[in-house]
């Protein structure tokens, strides 16, 4: 697949016409989601583009209530396909005996992002053998998504399809206007901490 032509060809698209160029010429599809701020904007157009398209979401069980709250009321909405991985330690057992989420600057915090994130990401993707992966990303979020591109790869050589990379926060907030969806604020990611950090999907795997 000669990725520089199609992401030349696609770099302007909307991002609706970049899913459905997708799902055309990708197998399998997935689509992860973390129900964070703006998620619903992914949700509701992959959904758009495939009605029963596999969602897949890691839950640290570090969410906010309110989290949980918005994840039912989209799942309910747009009747998403969701399959729930979670990690192996739960937040109670790290809160209550194994040191909580360590300080972000310290070496505990690799071994955190491993067991909170990356390993139900992996398992997710080692059982659902997926061919095309959709992400919310988008490059004003942090340094590292500014050089990537709306196709590329991601794990084991899946398809890693970013339809809204170049979209600005504002154009989110347009889309979730115009299709009246709901957004969430009280967020938390406990392998990230600030926002403007990544968590380690798009920069360890």
């Amino acid at each position: 697949m000669d990725f520089k032509k199609i992401n030349d060809e696609l770099r302007e698209a909307e991002p609706l016409k970049i899913i459905e160029w997708a799902v055309a010429n990708g197998k399998k599809p997935i689509t992860t989601t973390n129900f964070g701020p703006y998620e619903a904007v992914i949700l509701h157009m992959v959904t758009q583009v495939k009605t029963d398209m596999p969602i897949i979401w890691i839950d640290s069980g570090y969410n906010t209530p309110e989290t949980y709250t918005f994840a039912e009321e989209l799942i309910e909405r747009l009747k998403l396909n969701v399959d729930v991985y979670a990690p192996k330690v739960t937040a109670a057992r790290r809160e209550a005996a194994l040191g909580g989420i360590p300080d972000i600057d310290s070496d505990a915090h690799d071994e955190f992002t491993m067991q909170f994130k990356l390993e139900p990401f992996n398992r997710a993707m080692s059982e659902q053998q997926p061919g095309t992966w959709f992400t919310a990303v988008r490059s004003e979020q942090t340094a590292f998504r500014q050089s990537m591109e709306v196709i590329g790869t991601g794990p084991n050589d899946v398809l890693k399809i970013a339809p809204v990379l170049h979209w600005k926060e504002q154009d989110m907030k347009n889309y979730l206007k115009q299709n009246d969806l709901p957004n969430i604020e009280n967020y938390f990611d406990p392998t990230k901490a600030l926002g403007n950090r990544e968590c380690g999907l798009h920069t360890k795997l």
